[in-house]
């Protein structure tokens, strides 16, 4: 499902809402926590939805916002 997070919660978990109006809470996924990924207030992000409890999920990606023409792409920092 896809989703916009709404609100940042402690213990790397976020109120996100669905496009289709729904709302629960998720938290990141493995690769996105090993790698540590941020998520902030308003991301766009992919997320899985638990088949038992529909108030919770994990998100898996997030999704960049698209750039216009001609803007300079962020230096790579390590």
């Amino acid at each position: 499902m896809r989703g916009r997070v709404a609100e940042i919660l402690p213990d790397s978990r976020c109120r996100v809402i669905l496009n289709n109006g729904h709302e629960l809470v998720a938290y990141t996924g493995g690769k996105m926590k090993k790698h540590r990924i941020r998520i902030i207030a308003g991301d766009d992000v992919t997320l899985e939805m638990s088949p038992y409890d529909l108030s919770k999920g994990r998100i898996m990606f997030r999704h960049l916002p698209e750039r216009r023409d001609g803007a300079p792409r962020p230096p790579h920092r390590r």
